[in-house]
């Protein structure tokens, strides 16, 4: 299989969607797949996990380091850039296997071609390094000035972060003497250049709290010339000069750390010891240790499929993606929506992680999955301060979770087209399943991995509190029998403020069984102790048994929600075609699709999905007949619902194109960019993590069972086998499906320190 993905042209409208295709990262940090000349109008980005800030009533977002990696070229006196220099030639391209970005561009001057060739990585080994070779060759005598050094000036969508930039060099960058180079080989003089090179530092400070952010960088040369140092109001650049002969390639090699306030034990002598150690190491040897990462990384990740290379290659796609954004360097540590490649969707933290990223870490690294599950732990005390704030009991998980459970989602998430005036949407108010996925994703990872320790450290009692929120919820008519949930936003946000939902209402049963479960089998001395264990036994047993959910009608539909039937039947084009303005939201008081049976992405079909044990599978089937043809897609988190449903159904080929679609969500154009006027684009990892259960749980129908690995395989057309590894209870195995059968072999003990 071919581990490159490439662009072999310029196309200024593409910048935006290439920098999230073509994104590196390694949980820490992940660069946008820009050039290096790229200024904030392009939308570079080193985006930081875990760090936020916020200017004036702008939307907190995650916080994008200073460009350590910006260089450009002046040949001659004329600067030569993308996008103001048109290209003779231009080429980009991702090894998706070991996350390497490169580019090689070629520009017709007045005197002859100038070609740049690059390549960059964020460091597998090391997740505060990045590491960048930089190119120039001509085919004739050019007088080039390179420029390299740190911007300051970056992209960000609701800035400035910094009120503050200080830069400095450090450590002496002194200029180069050529008689160090005469008659000496490139490696020879790269040791020559390590013992001359300092490094150039930026520290910007943040406006809310005053969190700082450090980003250092050292470059060597393997040729002879002169450095000049220039400081600015927002960068601080090298200017080396040189004169080229024909057709020889000039390298120069950039190591960059970035640390932050907030990561423990880092400081600047730390910063400046690792540098040191990677210009002695030299930017080949940082490559080949990266590499031999990403390999031990593969060994256990990849899905090898034979009979459908497309389909192989866009799901190791989709896994890359995932394995770039794994907080591998935390222990408690989530996964914001948009992955780390850039500030949308606030980089905060929402149901897509338990519900479509979850797995995919549960059966290749543990230790991540847990890091996953305890940070919606730790953050309890956020979820029950939010739940008071609306007169709850319990924990109300946020919608748009930053550090401590803090609720970034406001209440305008959208902005009306026609006025330009912010919209009052409920997504934060309203969307009360998010708590049942942090239960959710709990058990689960207790059901896959054995490990009862998070529920020791946390989890029970967030299982608990989230099932007091949702007893806090329920309510019941004087002469009704059960239990209802009204004033709701389910998973289709076009249709807000219902009453009984479907989904939310079985999530709500499964919290409540849950919650009694561990309650009665697991002994905890600290929930004996905190809580009346019987009382709640009793409370959360009737809650379950009583809540209300919809039966199927006579033709076998259930309801999405109270009234839901009474909708408009309008078709999807019919819906799209009474759209004013392409940006124009869908949902809402006022949307489009807010009055008819249209919906935004799976719902009743995703409560399906996860409980499919209990109904016939007539029923599945024709649920999913139903719900499909009315359902716009409008989510990357969709389609994987209805492909592992289909699967379900045993309809492997209906679920192919909807498999296909996950896994293509970061490489396929026309993906949706913006809601409203605000910009939502990016990466999809839910979408990708959706891919990857489609294909292990859907058509490998792996399921976990009191510890036991099962399989059910339903391979669509075309494919004759699919290899893989998985993890359960500590142990790893090797999976094989055919279509002659399914053969799974124990390989032996997961390391993990979770287990």
């Amino acid at each position: 299989m071919n581990w490159v993905i490439q662009e072999n042209k310029f196309c200024e409208e593409q910048i935006s969607r290439m920098g999230n295709r073509m994104l590196c990262g390694n949980g820490y940090l992940g660069i946008r797949g820009t050039l290096e000349e790229y200024r904030k109008e392009q939308m570079p980005a080193i985006n930081l996990a875990g760090i936020y800030d916020q200017v004036g009533s702008g939307w907190r977002e995650p916080l994008n380091a200073p460009n350590v990696l910006y260089t450009y070229i002046v040949v001659d006196g004329k600067k030569y850039t993308l996008p103001e220099t048109e290209p003779l030639e231009h080429h980009m391209e991702l090894d998706f296997r070991h996350g390497i970005f490169s580019r090689e561009t070629s520009w017709k001057t007045d005197r002859g071609i100038v070609t740049v060739r690059s390549e960059h990585f964020a460091c597998r080994d090391e997740v505060h390094r990045i590491a960048m070779q930089y190119q120039v060759t001509a085919d004739f005598h050019a007088e080039v000035e390179l420029y390299t050094g740190i911007d300051g000036d970056v992209w960000d969508i609701h800035g400035p972060h910094y009120d503050t930039l200080e830069s400095a060099e450090e450590q002496g960058c002194s200029q180069m003497q050529e008689a160090a180079y005469e008659n000496q080989g490139r490696s020879q003089m790269q040791g020559a250049a390590h013992e001359n090179q300092g490094c150039i530092r930026m520290r910007g400070v943040t406006h809310e709290k005053g969190d700082t952010v450090d980003a250092l960088e050292t470059v060597t040369a393997d040729f002879p010339c002169e450095r000049h140092l220039a400081a600015g109001e927002k960068e601080i650049l090298r200017r080396i000069t040189f004169v080229t002969e024909i057709g020889r390639s000039y390298y120069i090699e950039k190591t960059a750390v970035i640390f932050t306030s907030k990561d423990e034990g880092w400081n600047l002598q730390r910063a400046h010891r690792m540098l040191q150690e990677s210009k002695v190491a030299g930017y080949d040897a940082l490559k080949e240790s990266h590499c031999r990462k990403w390999e031990e990384k593969w060994a256990v990740s990849e899905v090898e499929i034979d009979g459908d290379e497309e389909a192989m290659k866009a799901l190791n796609y989709s896994i890359y993606h995932l394995l770039s954004i794994a907080p591998t360097h935390a222990s408690n540590m989530s996964i914001p929506a948009r992955g780390l490649s850039g500030q949308t969707y606030k980089g905060a933290v929402f149901w897509d992680t338990e519900m479509f990223m979850l797995d995919f870490f549960l059966f290749t690294d543990p230790d991540v999955a847990r890091s996953l599950m305890k940070y919606r732990v730790d953050t309890l005390d956020g979820a029950l301060e939010k739940a008071a704030h609306y007169g709850y009991e319990g924990a109300f998980y946020a919608w748009e979770s930053q550090e401590g459970g803090f609720d970034a989602c406001s209440d305008y998430n959208v902005t009306d087209v026609f006025t330009g005036r912010p919209q009052r949407t409920y997504f934060k108010d309203k969307q009360y399943h998010i708590s049942a996925a942090v239960v959710y994703g709990i058990m689960r990872y207790t059901q896959v991995t054995g490990d009862q320790t998070l529920l020791q450290e946390g989890g029970l009692k967030t299982v608990i509190e989230c099932a007091n929120f949702y007893y806090s919820l329920l309510l019941k008519k004087a002469a009704g029998d059960f239990y209802e949930i009204r004033d709701v936003i389910g998973p289709d946000e076009y249709h807000e403020r219902v009453n009984n939902n479907a989904y939310t209402n079985r999530m709500a049963k499964f919290v409540f069984q849950s919650a009694a479960k561990l309650l009665k089998n697991l002994e905890s001395e600290a929930a004996g102790q905190e809580y009346q264990v019987d009382e709640l036994i009793h409370r959360f047993e009737d809650a379950a048994a009583h809540i209300y959910l919809p039966k199927p009608d006579q033709d076998g539909v259930i309801e999405q929600f109270d009234g839901y039937s009474r909708l408009e039947d309008a078709s999807l084009d019919e819906v799209r075609s009474r759209l004013l303005h392409e940006k124009e939201y869908w949902g809402g008081a006022y949307g489009v699709a807010a009055e008819t049976k249209v919906i935004k992405q799976a719902d009743v079909v995703t409560m399906l999905n996860l409980f499919s044990q209990e109904y016939e599978p007539e029923i599945l089937k024709k649920n999913w007949e139903y719900y499909e043809p009315r359902t716009e897609h409008g989510s990357s988190l969709s389609s994987c619902m209805y492909a592992m449903l289909a699967c379900k159904c045993n309809m492997p080929q209906k679920a192919y194109p909807f498999f296909m679609n996950s896994a293509r969500a970061d490489l396929k154009d026309g993906g949706k960019e913006w809601a409203g006027l605000v910009y939502i684009g990016g990466t999809h990892p839910a979408a990708a993590g959706g891919a990857y259960m489609t294909a292990i749980e859907g058509f490998g129908g792996i399921s976990v069972e009191d510890g036991t690995v099962r399989s059910a395989a339903v391979l669509p057309e075309g494919w004759n086998k699919m290899k893989f590894h998985i993890c359960c209870r500590n142990i790893r195995y090797a999976v094989e499906v055919g279509r002659q059968g399914t053969k799974i072999t124990e390989e032996g003990n997961v390391h993990s320190d979770a287990l």
